[in-house]
């Protein structure tokens, strides 16, 4: 056992492999502020964009990314993650701050940080290598989809009284709002869109993010000469601070500590923290939790395949939920590892989770020197920054890929997942997605197991059993048994192509043993560990004259002509 080790759960796993069993160097911690740096200038505007879409002022995202951002970092399993909020949660996260407000939904993001850090505690790390390549596609694009359909309102700076909670409702809303579109918040998405766009082709070290959101507030400050105005995080949000002093957009101070029952709910009046409460939020906290565990593992996977290094899933489950724990007692939403800025930190040099930290800083430093001026970005340009993170995370090259090469059931079950994921939620659309896949597989797998006829004479069939005899194909292969070896006296099944036998399997082999004409036996040989096992626990004895068992079909096929 390692030293750090809680029985096989690594805590503080990547900061300690990173920081401690590797030297640590000047010259490493220039990279990883570099990278933290790099990261911190893409995280600013997208944190603030992501709590707007949440339903929340814009603050709370920054506060997300500097709290959960430090904790998570230090907490957690991998090395090159940079956790915050992401596009994936505001789905969830917008319907709960609707109707509980900021402070039922601070309270349901310390209930799912509860549930991570259950599931690292379970070590159900290994969970996601089974969550089907169809069904995470499926909810990833759903929710992009999602994602994008609320932009709209922002980008053509549309006039809607209310938004409807349902997809179609949406979208009919949208549509009927058209006549409202505001050129100057268009002609402001659209540069903002373009450069982010273009950016990646001149090949500059710069993420795009930041000369994107200049180009844009620039559109604005020209609209602005033509008495133009467009909305922006200043004319929309409005805070107040405890001495009582009152403000437009971010207020320039760090997270305060507070009490997230403390705050108004969903109605401004005072929340009552009440099992009911607690019990109307369980299914988003559960939700959250999932998706959570889902990015993060997910996120994870794909840095180890960029860096060549190995992430540790239950310490990244602990980390994450640790997270979500702390970050509401300083306003932060829901986070999680967040994949592109996490490639993000790994291309930009990152070495160690002191990046993600020195990201953090960042955070908390623009909160400081920037809080004036952040106030001053529109927000058709950010609504253009999450059409760019909704394409990215659609990963529209990858359901191309499958609707052209994979196979019905995969693509069945992605369209099926997208389908339910806008048009209901992302549980549903993977519970249905995961059941469904799993009764697929099951079906193509019975599909495999088959016999195959060795030899028919003397009133003797041997037949060699290829593949899995549990319940989902035994009950076919028997039933098939019985039809074939009706003109025979001895049937001889040779087990050594059978990896499984489950209680599905021996049910329908007792069944058919009991079947069996009283002048008929079943020989089966060559059985492998895992059935012998099975046949062993349900103490199944050879029956005299109707029921045989040997190591090898030679040996049988002796006994047998010795008869």
């Amino acid at each position: 056992m390692k030293t750090h080790e809680i029985n096989g759960i690594r805590p503080f796993s990547a900061l300690i492999d990173a920081c401690w069993r590797e030297p640590y160097s000047l010259q490493r911690l220039l990279k990883d502020a570099i990278a933290g740096v790099t990261v911190g200038i893409i995280a600013i505007p997208l944190a603030m964009a992501l709590a707007i879409a949440s339903g929340v002022p814009p603050q709370y995202g920054l506060y997300t990314a500097a709290i959960a951002g430090i904790v998570i970092a230090v907490s957690g399993g991998s090395r090159y993650s940079v956790s915050g909020p992401t596009a994936a949660f505001v789905v969830i996260l917008f319907p709960v701050s609707q109707q509980f407000g900021l402070s039922g939904l601070l309270i349901a993001t310390m209930l799912s940080g509860v549930f991570l850090l259950i599931m690292g505690l379970a070590r159900l790390g290994r969970l996601i290598e089974y969550i089907p390549l169809s069904v995470t596609l499926g909810f990833t694009s759903g929710i992009a989809i999602t994602i994008a359909t609320m932009q709209v309102k922002d980008f053509f700076g549309l006039q809607l009284a209310e938004v409807p909670e349902n997809y179609i409702g949406k979208v009919n809303a949208l549509l009927h709002a058209l006549p409202t579109l505001d050129y100057g918040d268009t002609l402001i998405g659209a540069v903002t869109l373009v450069v982010l766009l273009l950016w990646p082709k001149l090949g500059l070290r710069i993420p795009g993010h930041l000369p994107a959101l200049l180009a844009g507030t620039a559109v604005m400050a020209i609209l602005a000469q033509f008495d133009h105005q467009v909305a922006t995080i200043g004319s929309r949000f409005s805070f107040e601070l405890a001495d009582g002093s009152q403000g437009q957009g971010i207020p320039p101070i760090l997270p305060q500590w507070l009490l997230p029952w403390h705050l108004p709910a969903g109605d401004g009046k005072p929340t009552e923290l009440s099992w009911q409460l607690l019990s109307a939020l369980l299914p988003a906290a559960f939700s959250m939790a999932m998706l959570g565990a889902i990015e993060s593992l997910l996120c994870a996977v794909v840095l180890d395949g960029m860096t060549g290094k190995k992430h540790h899933s239950n310490a990244e489950l602990i980390g994450q939920g640790a997270g979500n724990i702390i970050a509401p007692f300083f306003g932060g939403i829901t986070a999680t590892a967040a994949i592109a800025r996490s490639a993000a930190n790994v291309r930009a040099g990152a070495t160690s989770p002191v990046s993600a930290i020195i990201h953090s800083l960042m955070v908390l430093l623009s909160l400081l020197m920037l809080a004036p001026w952040l106030s001053y970005l529109p927000l058709a340009a950010m609504a253009s920054l999450l059409l760019l993170v909704a394409w990215n995370m659609s990963e529209a090259h990858k359901v191309v890929y499958l609707l052209r090469r994979a196979p019905k059931d995969d693509i069945l079950v992605m369209l099926l997942c997208m389908s339910l994921t806008v048009l209901f939620d992302m549980v549903i659309a993977i519970t249905v997605g995961i059941v469904l896949a799993s009764l697929l597989f099951m079906r193509r797998i019975a599909r495999m197991t088959r016999l195959s006829e060795l030899s028919a004479e003397d009133g003797r069939l041997v037949l060699r059993v290829n593949g899995p005899l549990f319940f989902a194909a035994a009950e076919r292969v028997f039933n098939d048994l019985l039809v074939r070896g009706e003109n025979y006296h001895t049937i001889v099944l040779q087990w050594d192509a059978v990896p499984v036998l489950d209680a599905g399997g021996l049910n329908a082999l007792q069944r058919y043993i009991d079947a069996l004409p009283a002048e008929k036996q079943l020989v089966i040989t060559d059985i492998p560990f895992q059935p012998l096992k099975t046949l062993a626990r349900a103490r199944m004895k050879p029956i005299d004259g109707k029921l045989h068992f040997y190591p090898t079909l030679p040996e049988a096929l002796t006994a047998l002509n010795a008869q």
